[in-house]
């Protein structure tokens, strides 16, 4: 005896913004991407025989990647409009002392 089971239907909500476990997860990644480079910089700029201007370029980077990383993760999500709809319309936003739903 066959049991076929109905499909359920997926929606997706595009303009969602990713859950924060995702965006942590992208920040890391972005940052520990920038500190690998920075650390191959700085390893390149004592190890390898360069002309002095190539060895200031690594040094250059050892020193500005970290600043570099740390605004990057710090910096907010891109490609979600924030509040777009309430700017549109005219709405204003509900102030944060009146915020709770009343009966």
């Amino acid at each position: 005896m066959k049991v076929w089971h109905k499909r359920r239907t997926v929606h997706q909500v595009t303009d969602a913004r990713p859950s924060l476990t995702e965006d942590i997860g992208k920040r890391e990644k972005y940052y520990l991407i920038k500190m690998g480079i920075r650390l191959v910089c700085l390893i390149l700029a004592f190890t390898v025989p360069a002309p002095l201007p190539v060895r200031l370029l690594l040094f250059a980077g050892a020193i500005f990647l970290p600043y570099v990383a740390v605004i990057g993760a710090n910096a907010p999500q891109k490609g979600v409009p924030v509040d777009s709809d309430m700017h549109e319309t005219g709405q204003s936003e509900i102030p944060r002392h009146r915020r709770e739903i009343g009966s």
